[in-house]
């Protein structure tokens, strides 16, 4: 079970106050709280840079989310993923590489979908040369069917999973709902699982909570996980220890 880190707005971004050292410490808080309820890995994300730049962000995010990205690693001891919205695996890749970091997360690996940026391309392409080059040491958790977009031309949900393993080499896939904290449909999970075998990890990456944590790991191999632990059920809000504990109770009992 993985728990997400949503960066505050980061400089440069329009709901941004500017203010790093904050950010810094609400990450760190969140990772934190996160770790102490025992969840297996957590992934930073700058989820507060909304309206997102489809596929190249600028230098200083990258930079801040470097920044970031190694404080977090060096307040917890579990395995650290990044993020980088909307679909910037290049900067995230980049940043792993400098932090260290275990996994990225990669929204359109393979294939085209029509965004609320706009049309946005798959790079695998250019994602596992540049792995290559820099000595990246991250594993790549592609997403198929991403939330928040919707394939460019009929495309099956098992041929862009197939496709994304065997074609564009990804180490994992993820499997969300329509939007941020919608629940995933398990049937779509279990076509999933089918369509790129049992070497391959599978995790959901959206709407889980503490009553569905068995059913959803009874169908995928894991779940990253934001909405559902954070206090109040609000995805802004600081992460919430007991609803974390809840959850990965639930996920203990479901296994």
């Amino acid at each position: 079970m993985i728990g997400v880190v949503h960066l505050s707005p980061l400089p440069g971004a329009p709901a941004s106050d500017g203010d790093r050292r904050a950010i810094r410490d609400r990450a760190i808080a969140d990772a934190t709280a996160l770790e102490d309820g025992d969840v297996d890995g957590v992934i930073v994300e700058n989820f507060g840079d909304a309206p997102f730049y489809p596929d190249e962000v600028p230098p200083h995010v990258v930079a801040d989310m470097t920044a970031l990205t190694d404080a977090v690693a060096d307040s917890v001891d579990v395995p650290v993923g990044v993020n980088v919205l909307r679909n910037d695996a290049t900067a995230a890749l980049s940043v792993a590489a400098a932090t260290d970091a275990d996994f990225v997360r990669v929204n359109v690996h393979v294939g085209a979908a029509v965004t609320d940026q706009g049309v946005i391309e798959g790079q695998a392409h250019e994602t596992l040369r540049l792995r290559e080059r820099i000595g990246a040491d991250a594993a790549i958790c592609a997403d198929v069917g991403v939330k928040h977009a919707t394939p460019l031309g009929d495309r099956d949900l098992a041929v862009e999973a197939s496709d994304a393993v065997e074609r564009g080499l990804a180490d994992a896939v993820i499997v969300s709902g329509d939007r941020t904290g919608d629940r995933t449909a398990l049937e779509d999970v279990r076509q999933v699982q089918d369509s790129v075998g049992d070497e391959v990890p599978v995790l959901v990456g959206s709407g889980v909570t503490a009553a569905s944590a068995a059913s959803v790991l009874d169908a995928a191999d894991g779940a990253i996980v934001g909405t559902a632990l954070k206090e109040d059920g609000l995805t802004t809000n600081p992460v919430g220890e007991e609803r974390v504990r809840e959850l990965i109770d639930a996920a203990k009992n479901g296994r």
